[in-house]
C-alpha cells in the first residue's frame, strides 16, 4: 500500500472515531453523565425524579407520580371511523381490544387524600393480537401546566415542601408561576372546572399531540378524549367533613358491581397552524366539530395496584402501534425516560423488599 493510500485510511478512520466519540458524548450529555466544570448538571431522567421525589416524598415501591391509583381491564370496541385518521389496527372495524388501565390522580403521596385532588388521570395499554401495544395516559385536563422538561424540573423544585412548614414555601410556588405565565392555561380551567365526583364520570385528555398516519400516506397531527358515558357531576368531598378519603377507587368498584363503564373514544385532528408542540395550549373550540368517535372503551373489572395487573406496567406514552407517531412536543420524550426511571427503581425497590 502506498504511503499516500495508507494516510488516506487513516485519515478516514480518524474521522471515524471522531463521529463516534462525538455520538457518545452527545449521549452522555443528554444522559446527564458528563458536564462543564462549574455547570449545573444536565436535566437527566434520574434528575427529574429525584425532583419529584422531593416534591412528594419518597415512597419505595410506588410510582414517583400518580402513586395513588387502582387498576382496570376492559375492552375496545372499534367501529372503523378512525381508520379515516390511522391504519393502525386497533381501528379496524369491529375489533375488540383488550386493554389494562389505571386510574390516578397526580402526586407522589400513595396516601393522598381524594378530596385534596384536582385532576383525575387514566392510564391504558391496548394489547393488539398481533404483538403491538399502544400505551396512553391521559388527565382529565386538557392542557399541561408547563411546555418544557426544565420547566417540569423547576415546578418540582418549587413544590418541594420547607422543612419547617412541611408544606411549599408560597414564595416559591409565586416565583415559578411568574417565570412560567404558561401555566395560566391550566390554573384558569382548574378554577373554572371542578374536579369529577368519581373516576367513570370524567372526560380524559391525551394533551399532547401525536402523528397519525393513514393506509393512503395522509398524515394528521390528533389530540384524542375519552368522554364518559356516565354524566359529570362536581365533587362535593371537600364540603363533606365525614368524606371517605378513598372515595374515587372504592366509588368505582361499586359502581362497577352494577355493570360495565363506558366512554367513547374521540379523535380530533389539527389544522395547519395548530399548535403540535405545545401541551400548555389548547386548539380552537372548533377543532371539536370535526373530531371522529372512534368506538367504545369499557371498563369492566377495578383491582388494588398492589398485586393487580398494571401494577407493572410502564404507561410510556410513546408505545404506540404502526400509523400513530409521536410529535416534537419535548415532554414526550421527557416522559418516556422519566417512566422508564420511575419504573426501574420500583422494580429495585420491590426485589429488594422481597429478598428481606
Amino acid at each position: 500500500m502506498s504511503p499516500l493510500r495508507h494516510a488516506q485510511l487513516l485519515l478516514r478512520y480518524a474521522c471515524i472515531a471522531m463521529t463516534l466519540a462525538a455520538l457518545v458524548a452527545s449521549f452522555a450529555w443528554v444522559a446527564g453523565w458528563i458536564r462543564l466544570p462549574g455547570a449545573m448538571p444536565a436535566l437527566s431522567a434520574a434528575r427529574l425524579i429525584d425532583a419529584f421525589e422531593g416534591a412528594g416524598g419518597k415512597h419505595p415501591g410506588f410510582r414517583r407520580n400518580h402513586a395513588k391509583g387502582i387498576c382496570v381491564s376492559g375492552y375496545f370496541d372499534s367501529n372503523g371511523n378512525g381508520l379515516a385518521l390511522s391504519r393502525a389496527s386497533v381501528f379496524e372495524r369491529g375489533r375488540r381490544t383488550p386493554l389494562i388501565g389505571r386510574f390516578s390522580a397526580p402526586g407522589g403521596n400513595p396516601s393522598e387524600d381524594d378530596a385534596l385532588t384536582t385532576v383525575r388521570s387514566f392510564a391504558l395499554r391496548f394489547e393488539m393480537s398481533d404483538g403491538e401495544e399502544w400505551r396512553t395516559g391521559m388527565n382529565s385536563a386538557p392542557v399541561f401546566a408547563v411546555r418544557t422538561p426544565q420547566a417540569v424540573y423547576e415546578q418540582m423544585e418549587a413544590m418541594r415542601p420547607d422543612a419547617r412548614t412541611g408544606r411549599p414555601d408560597p414564595a416559591k410556588l409565586d416565583a415559578f408561576f411568574a417565570r412560567h405565565p404558561e401555566t395560566n392555561a391550566l390554573r384558569d380551567w382548574l378554577a373554572s372546572h371542578p374536579p369529577s365526583s368519581a373516576f367513570h364520570d370524567a372526560t380524559y385528555y391525551s394533551i399532547n399531540a401525536f402523528r397519525f398516519t393513514n393506509a393512503h400516506g395522509d398524515t394528521r397531527f390528533v389530540r384524542w378524549s375519552v368522554a364518559p358515558w356516565t354524566p359529570y357531576a362536581p365533587s362535593a368531598a371537600r364540603a363533606n367533613s365525614a368524606h371517605d378519603p378513598d372515595f374515587l377507587a372504592h366509588g368505582l368498584r361499586s359502581r362497577l358491581q352494577k355493570g360495565p363503564v363506558s366512554w367513547r373514544l374521540m379523535l380530533t385532528p389539527a389544522v395547519p397552524g395548530d399548535p403540535a408542540d405545545d401541551a400548555t395550549r389548547a386548539w380552537p373550540p372548533e377543532r371539536e366539530l370535526h373530531r371522529v368517535d372512534a368506538g367504545a372503551l369499557v371498563i369492566t373489572h377495578a383491582e388494588a395496584q398492589i398485586d393487580g395487573a398494571c401494577r407493572d406496567i410502564n404507561f410510556d406514552p410513546v408505545v404506540l402501534p404502526p400509523g400513530i407517531a409521536p410529535s416534537d412536543d419535548p415532554l414526550l420524550a421527557a416522559r418516556s425516560a422519566a417512566y422508564a426511571e420511575s419504573s426501574s427503581r420500583r422494580a429495585s425497590e420491590q426485589a429488594h423488599a422481597k429478598a428481606r
